[in-house]
């Protein structure tokens, strides 16, 4: 099964003549309500520092999409810290408002795209500073909105000096409880039980105070399209279970970000009840392969709507594509993987 990508994919391009993301529009959130898409997207200029920003549109048919205002909808903060770029927001509300984590820097990590593997820009700070500012670590943070104009930033929801992206909301409680998918990069070697950066899940009674253990949840797959793994989007409730969808990494070959799809218990979610082995979805297309990353399809919004998954993704680090499939064909796929 190949999830099925839109013919008018990218659905949204960089804007020319808008100073803060005229290089790169990619990884939406988004939401669907009352009969409308909203998205909430990154967003970076060609400045040298490759300050991330984040921008808003709306859709009636989740395909075609018009921005919200030329100015963007929610920017790095000028002293706190995430200065240095917010990105990759993923979206879930509850009650009247709407929870928005995203990763974020406190310095501007610069083109990365031009630098070795894994190198980016580090602030003049002297010996004494905390490593998260020496090193310029990503963490992740969460903020809160009822409009997704007015915001409020409640800080910080991960391990202080772990790099720890890919933090994902489920959009309800389970067992009273909140959870998190989330990956810290240096969880890895004998004592995590995984030899490359993996997906954990995490519970909560209070949305930003994560102290209970983490579960080790999904790993990489040594030789395969997904020897590095990360979440992409929200988990979705569905009758069979929580629709779990991530991307894979290859070590080797192109290095490639690919799709797959895992199913979560209920009740359990720390139980994997059905993961399959092959991807859904794959780099292509020119727009997936020519960019800042060359060969990336990166999901970070899903809705469903009717009997429709729409799955919003980051294409080559420079624009938006969406991709979808019937719900219900999902689901009998994942039975052919039951664990």
């Amino acid at each position: 099964m190949k999830l099925k990508k839109n013919p008018n994919n990218p659905i949204l391009k960089p804007h020319p003549t808008n100073y803060w993301e005229n290089l790169v529009v990619c990884n939406p959130g988004v939401w669907f309500e009352n009969g409308k898409f909203t998205m909430l997207y990154r967003a970076a200029g060609d400045d040298e520092q490759h300050l991330i920003r984040m921008g808003r549109a709306e859709s009636t048919d989740g395909i075609h999409f018009n921005r919200c205002s030329d100015e963007p909808a929610f920017e790095p903060s000028t002293d706190g810290p995430d200065k240095g770029g917010i990105e990759d927001p993923r979206i879930v509300k509850f009650g009247e408002e709407f929870y928005v984590t995203y990763a974020y820097r406190p310095h501007y990590p610069g083109q990365y795209w031009k630098f070795e593997h894994d190198v980016i820009l580090l602030p003049d700070v002297g010996a004494d500073a905390p490593a998260v500012l020496k090193q310029n670590i990503a963490n992740s943070g969460l903020a809160v909105t009822k409009d997704f104009k007015d915001w409020m930033r409640l800080g910080r929801i991960t391990d202080t000096n772990l790099d720890d992206r890919d933090v994902i909301l489920f959009p309800e409680k389970i067992n009273g409880k909140y959870a998190m998918l989330h990956r810290p990069k240096q969880w890895i070697g004998e004592k995590y039980g995984c030899e490359q950066p993996s997906i954990w899940i995490r519970f909560s009674e209070d949305l930003m105070v994560w102290n209970e253990p983490s579960t080790l949840l999904i790993s990489g797959r040594k030789g395969t399209w997904e020897e590095k793994v990360g979440g992409s989007t929200p988990p979705l409730k569905t009758p069979e279970g929580w629709l779990i969808i991530y991307h894979g990494v290859e070590n080797g070959g192109k290095g490639y970000y690919r799709v797959g799809l895992a199913l979560l218990d209920l009740n359990d979610p720390t139980k994997v009840i059905a993961r399959a082995t092959d991807f859904v979805m794959e780099p292509e297309h020119d727009y997936e392969i020519d960019g800042p990353y060359q060969g990336c399809v990166f999901p970070t919004g899903n809705v469903i709507v009717d009997d429709t998954l729409y799955v919003y993704y980051g294409a080559a680090d420079k624009y938006i594509g969406l991709a979808t499939c019937k719900i219900d064909d999902v689901l009998d796929y994942l039975k052919k993987y039951r664990l």
